[in-house]
C-alpha cells in the first residue's frame, strides 16, 4: 500500500465554495432577525424553488444533519433524541440534529456565528426520498408551533406516469395558497420561472461535474463531488449556484488539459452506492488514492440532477423532476440505473455503503449486489 501517494493540486475554486456558502448562511441568520424576513425549512428533494420564487431564505435540515456528521458531534446528540423517544434505529440525520436541538448545540455557531438554526416561518418536505423527513418535520411543528406543509409522493414506480404528475403538481397548486397566507406575498409565476430556470441550469452543469470523472484518469472523484455539490443542494434556484459550477468546470477544464489525476496512477474505478460516511471522507478519500483507486460514480451525488426541471411549465416540471429521483423508483430501475453509470464510467467494482440508520438510501439488502455481479 503506497501511502505516500501525493494528493492532487488543490481546486482554487475552494475558498470561492467556502465564501458562496457563508454567504447563504449569513443570509439565513438576516431573514431569521429581520422582522421582514422569511425563513423557510424544506427537505432536500423539497420544493426549493416554489420557496424561493415566494421570497424565502431557504434552510435544509438534512445539511444540518450532514455537518453533524462531517464535524464527528453526530454521536454525542443521537441520544438527547432517543432519551425523547426517538428509535436509534431511524434516520441518523434525523435524531442527531433533533439531538442537537434538545441540546442546544450547533457547528453553525464556530463555522457561521449562527448560535441556533434560523427560526423557521414554516416548515415544507417531499417525503419522495424517505418517510422520516415529515416526521422530522412534524417534531420541529410541534416544538415551534410553526406552519407544516407537505407533498406525500407515491414510491416505488417503475415509470413516472401522467397520473403521478399530476397528483404531485395538485399538492404544489394547493401549497401556493398557504404559502401566500404565510408570506403575505402574492404568488409571481414570473418568479417561479425564474427559480426553476435557474435550477435547471444549476442541474446541467452539475452534471457535467460529476460527468468528468468518466475520463480516465478521474480528475475528481465521489468524495470531492461531497464537498463541492453543496451549491446544488442549498442554492437551488439561485444565480450564485450557477456561477459557481461555471468557476469549477473551468478549472476541471484545466486539469484534464493537463493531464492531472485525482488518484495519481490510477489503477482501479470504483462506484459508491449508499451515503457518504460524512466523519470519514478525507480518511476513505486518502485510503483509496494510496491504492491507486478512483471512486469515479456515485447515485448520491447524483440526486441533485433534476433534468425534467422546465421554466415553461414550472409546476409539472417539479413534480416530474421529483418523481423521477432514485429513491423514489423500484428495484428493477435501480438495478437498471447503477448498472448503466458502472458500464459508462469503465467501473471495476462497487462499494455499497449498508447505512444502518438509512433504509432509502441502502440498497445492498435485498439481493441487488448479488444481482448486479
Amino acid at each position: 500500500m503506497n501511502h505516500s501517494q501525493p494528493p492532487p493540486r488543490p481546486l482554487a475554486s475552494r475558498a470561492e465554495l467556502k465564501r458562496v456558502v457563508a454567504d447563504y448562511y449569513s443570509r439565513l441568520a438576516a431573514a431569521a432577525r429581520s422582522d421582514a424576513g422569511l425563513v423557510a425549512w424544506c427537505s432536500s428533494i423539497g420544493p426549493a424553488e416554489l420557496l424561493v420564487a415566494m421570497g424565502f431564505e431557504v434552510y435544509y435540515p438534512e445539511n444540518h444533519g450532514a455537518l453533524l456528521g462531517a464535524t464527528r458531534a453526530a454521536g454525542d446528540l443521537i441520544p438527547w433524541a432517543v432519551a425523547a423517544g426517538y428509535s436509534p434505529d431511524i434516520c441518523s440525520y434525523l435524531t442527531s440534529d433533533v439531538g442537537a436541538y434538545l441540546a442546544g448545540r450547533t457547528p453553525l455557531a464556530s463555522a457561521y456565528g449562527l448560535e441556533a438554526a434560523p427560526r423557521p416561518d414554516v416548515l415544507v418536505f417531499n417525503n419522495n426520498q424517505c418517510r422520516e423527513v415529515q416526521d422530522w418535520f412534524m417534531f420541529y411543528a410541534r416544538e415551534l408551533g410553526v406552519p407544516l406543509v407537505g407533498i406525500k409522493s407515491p414510491r416505488g414506480l417503475a415509470d413516472v406516469k401522467e397520473s403521478h404528475v399530476r397528483d404531485v403538481t395538485s399538492q404544489l397548486e394547493d401549497m401556493i395558497g398557504v404559502l401566500e397566507e404565510i408570506s403575505g406575498r402574492d404568488f409571481d409565476e414570473a418568479r417561479l420561472e425564474e427559480a426553476v430556470r435557474l435550477s435547471r441550469e444549476c442541474t446541467r452543469r452539475w452534471k457535467r461535474v460529476v460527468r468528468y470523472a468518466a475520463r480516465v484518469p478521474a480528475p475528481m472523484t465521489f468524495f470531492d463531488h461531497c464537498i463541492h455539490m453543496a451549491p446544488a443542494v442549498v442554492l437551488r434556484g439561485r444565480p450564485e449556484a450557477v456561477e459557481y459550477y461555471d468557476l469549477l468546470l473551468s478549472e476541471l477544464a484545466g486539469r484534464v488539459s493537463d493531464g492531472e489525476a485525482a488518484a495519481v496512477g490510477e489503477r482501479f474505478r470504483l462506484y459508491w452506492d449508499g451515503m457518504p460516511i460524512w466523519g470519514r471522507l478525507r480518511m476513505l478519500s486518502d485510503l483509496t488514492r494510496s491504492l491507486g483507486a478512483a471512486v469515479v460514480a456515485s447515485t448520491y451525488c447524483n440526486s441533485w440532477l433534476f433534468e425534467a426541471l422546465d421554466p415553461q411549465e414550472p409546476l409539472r416540471s417539479m413534480a416530474r423532476a421529483s418523481l423521477e429521483c432514485f429513491n423514489v423508483r423500484d428495484e428493477d430501475y435501480k438495478e437498471a440505473y447503477i448498472r448503466r453509470w458502472v458500464d459508462e464510467f469503465d467501473v471495476a467494482g462497487v462499494i455499497f455503503h449498508n447505512a444502518k440508520t438509512c433504509p432509502y438510501n441502502t440498497n445492498s439488502r435485498f439481493g441487488l449486489p448479488r444481482r448486479l455481479e
